[in-house]
């Protein structure tokens, strides 16, 4: 079995495999800055109620965009699970060709994500639309260069910023609204974060298209947590919540 973190702003989001299958999924948030004994614990505690022995874990991979974190997962691994783990960054074999102006800027995350969609859909112009803390667009052309993308805050940031900084706008639970015209302010809030986002995603995506793509429609994919919010608006040609722990798995094959 091997078992891959991907250490995000809000969570650890972790799977473990069984050959190519992702057969468990578990999410730990990052925001308190986990000590590696809290990680490691939490680790052993959630394989014992999935009924896995530790023994079962032959290896170990991560990538991550918290670099404060990086000792603590790295020293969880070491000291609970007795593995140096494997970290996709710089240098490593990805099978793609960076084509940004310093690679070393490019997101782990995000790499994972294009080693994962090029896998998927080889010989294809792709982008990818990672909805997580940040709405992150990669771009991959067909000969898998890695080319650049762009960033927005995402739909829960974009959300706490209209609560953090205004005096009378609550948190609301980001939904898919049946309407733009909102009657309430939680209801005004979810329709301007909804459909905004919506435009946003579908806008970015027509430049992309436009500037790097003009004769060949790219393969666009979904992935992360908000992304099922926009399965049925035409968007995406797929959706894999789990892109980033399986381009996470295909880097570790590649390098062992």
């Amino acid at each position: 079995m091997l078992l891959c973190l991907d250490i995000g702003n809000s969570h650890i989001y972790g799977g473990i495999f069984q050959g190519e299958q992702l057969s468990f999924q578990f999410r730990y948030p990052s925001t308190n800055r986990c000590t590696s004994d809290e990680l490691g614990l939490f680790l052993k505690t959630y394989l014992r109620e999935m009924q896995i022995p530790i023994e079962q874990i032959a290896a170990v991979a991560y990538c991550s965009v918290v670099p404060s974190l990086d000792y603590s997962v790295r020293s969880a691994f070491v000291k609970y699970f007795s593995k140096e783990p494997f970290v996709l960054q710089a240098g490593v074999k990805t099978g793609l060709q960076i084509k940004y102006k310093n690679p070393t800027e490019v997101g782990a995350d995000r790499i994972a994500n294009a080693i994962a969609a090029h896998h998927l859909f080889p010989q294809k112009n792709i982008i990818i639309v990672d909805l997580g803390t940040a709405t992150n667009f990669e771009v991959i052309s067909a000969n898998g260069s890695f080319l650049g993308g762009a960033i927005m805050p995402g739909l829960q940031m974009q959300m706490r910023a209209l609560n953090e900084h205004t005096a009378n706008l609550p948190p609301v639970r980001i939904v898919k609204t049946t309407t733009a015209l909102g009657q309430t302010t939680t209801a005004n809030i979810q329709a301007g974060l909804y459909y905004g986002h919506r435009g946003a995603i579908r806008e970015i995506l027509a430049a992309i298209s436009l500037e790097m793509f003009p004769d060949s429609p790219p393969i666009v994919v979904g992935t992360g947590g908000f992304s099922q919010l926009f399965e049925n608006d035409q968007l995406f040609d797929a959706i894999f919540s789990d892109l980033v722990l399986q381009g996470l798995r295909i880097a570790y094959l590649k390098n062992h």
